[in-house]
């Protein structure tokens, strides 16, 4: 097995979306040999952990335990909570009686190819739609923001961001899914901030993060959990956020 730490912004295989960027398989199998193939994907936008696998036994076997579900694969996301209207129907009554995130909530909607964006899913039943489930857990609230660990329990492309922006709290700085207006500004948490005028976000890009992976080992069929440390950005903003927005923590 080889394990990447993914950064934001480079795809993971040769995407429309981000063509101006190398492919991160490209540099890889460069690097390590023709044969070497991830076993699954990451959202370019998004950072984390990437697995890949050295032999084709090692991706079938791999590959095998995405497709059972029994690969265990832990995000964190920072989400803003918006007002409980923006929550889909079906999804609002989850939302507490102050139009905040439960402390852990499932999210079980179906994905369809959305037919007016091409690459892109949306939630949708019938015809090619897929059964998609994601399970929720709060780790701090900083209202109106919240930071999550996120367990996808299928593997859609862009579930987590589907589900969490029909839950009303779409990961921040989500340009497909989420809302454009929703900035993270020191100067909306720290009273008598000078220098709006130039300020920049102290998140600037997708804020979601493949923070760990447990497979079985291909060859020892042992147990073996992968991490990502927390990119220094999260961390700058998670220091902001506890310093002047008296968040709570689980």
């Amino acid at each position: 097995m080889l394990a990447f730490d993914k950064p934001a912004g480079v795809p993971v295989a040769a995407d429309r979306a981000a063509a101006a960027r190398e492919p991160l398989m490209e540099r890889v199998r460069a690097r390590y040999g023709a044969e070497v193939a991830n076993v699954h994907r990451l959202d370019s936008a998004a950072s984390g952990v990437l697995l890949c696998a050295k032999a084709k036994t090692a991706l079938d076997f791999l590959s095998g335990q995405f497709q059972s579900k029994t690969a265990d694969k832990r995000y964190l996301a920072l989400v803003a909570v918006l007002p409980v209207e923006r929550a889909m129907p079906v999804l609002a009554a989850l939302r507490t009686a102050e139009g905040g995130l439960p402390d852990s909530f499932t999210v079980d909607l179906p994905l369809v190819d959305d037919r007016d964006a091409p690459g892109r899913l949306r939630v949708g039943k019938g015809r090619g739609s897929r059964e998609c489930t994601t399970e929720f857990r709060v780790l701090e609230r900083f209202e109106p923001f919240a930071w999550l660990e996120v367990r996808p329990v299928t593997g859609r492309p862009q579930q987590l961001r589907i589900h969490l922006a029909a839950m009303g709290a779409p990961v921040l700085n989500d340009l497909l899914f989420g809302d454009p207006t929703v900035r993270l500004l020191l100067s909306d948490l720290k009273r008598g901030y000078k220098g709006r005028d130039e300020e920049k976000p102290l998140l600037a890009r997708l804020a979601l993060h493949a923070h760990e992976l447990t497979v079985r080992h291909p060859t020892t069929r042992e147990p073996v959990t992968l991490r990502a440390p927390l990119p220094e950005d999260f961390e700058i903003a998670l220091k902001y956020l506890r310093k002047f927005s008296g968040g709570r923590r689980r």
